[in-house]
């Protein structure tokens, strides 16, 4: 054999070897994989899962929910899973899934220890129900799953104000027993303290308690993408409409006493797939 040819028969080995080892390396890194920020959260918070390795989103499941995954710009797919303020303590998974690859990690839900607030309502307020259509369209409203992620890094405080309540306080209305908890940060502070988007989204809802919104009050709801919504209760003024586009530090409205309230406040709320999770966990971080 001459030189040539051997070296000829060595360039060949060399490629098919290179080959191999690319299509080695390729299967490798486009292997599936399912990861988490934490295995532990308390009651009104939320884990982030992350999964890679796949061109299309796959299904995932917590506390026997479905949940939408929304493409990230790295090609990866994320979601949010919102823990539940009175999910009972203890362990469960995060399942993701498709039709070739699963994969499931074990996870712990812990107490949030909040105290119980006790409300005192007077017979016009404490008679008050909310209307069908009200809860129809805030249900409606606190479930939009849009595709886009309206906003970017940490939220701002919507108002200026004292925090009469924060997100998780159990709550016993007249001497009752707890039937409920608190689903939002409450901010006290004069009627027409202006309340700003405390970050960029769509509004998605307003409602008035001069129509339907007897419990609720004047109402605006916001969509920032990626199942993620923010509510606005008891307002005073209200200075957007549905389908207007908000960055942060935009106006929406007053404070004020409209609908279920004892004194003029602001009922702030943040909600993942329609699950509330605690607001400050949006001023705190970039998600």
């Amino acid at each position: 054999m001459t030189t040539a040819s051997v070296a000829r028969k060595t360039a060949s080995i060399l490629l098919v070897l290179l080959l191999l080892l690319g299509t080695a390396r390729s299967a490798m890194a486009e292997k599936p994989d399912l990861a988490l920020d934490s295995t532990t959260r308390e009651q009104g918070e939320f884990f982030i899962a992350t999964v890679t390795g796949l061109d299309t989103p796959p299904r995932l499941w917590f506390d026997s929910t479905l949940y939408t995954m929304f493409r990230q710009p790295d090609g990866s797919f994320r979601a949010l899973l919102p823990v539940k303020a009175l999910q009972p303590p203890g362990r469960y998974a995060v399942l993701a899934i498709n039709d070739t690859w699963k994969e499931k990690i074990p996870v712990q839900v812990t107490l949030n220890d909040m105290p119980v607030q006790k409300i005192w309502l007077d017979k016009k307020t404490s008679g008050l129900r909310a209307t069908k259509d009200e809860k129809r369209r805030v249900k409606e409203g606190l479930s939009t799953r849009s595709e886009r992620k309206l906003w970017s890094g940490t939220f701002m405080m919507p108002a200026q104000g004292r925090k009469s309540s924060p997100f998780g306080v159990k709550r016993s209305y007249n001497g009752a027993p707890v039937s409920s908890y608190h689903k939002g940060i409450d901010i006290a502070a004069p009627q027409g303290t202006v309340i700003r988007s405390p970050a960029s989204g769509k509004v998605v809802l307003t409602g008035y308690e001069s129509k339907t919104f007897h419990v609720h009050g004047n109402t605006v709801l916001i969509d920032h993408g990626h199942a993620v919504t923010s509510i606005y209760l008891h307002m005073h003024d209200i200075l957007v409409q549905p389908g207007d586009i908000v960055s942060k530090g935009d106006p929406i409205g007053t404070i004020g006493s409209t609908g279920i309230s004892t004194g003029p406040h602001l009922h702030w709320g943040v909600y993942l797939y329609g699950t509330s999770v605690n607001p400050e966990l949006f001023v705190r971080n970039a998600y």
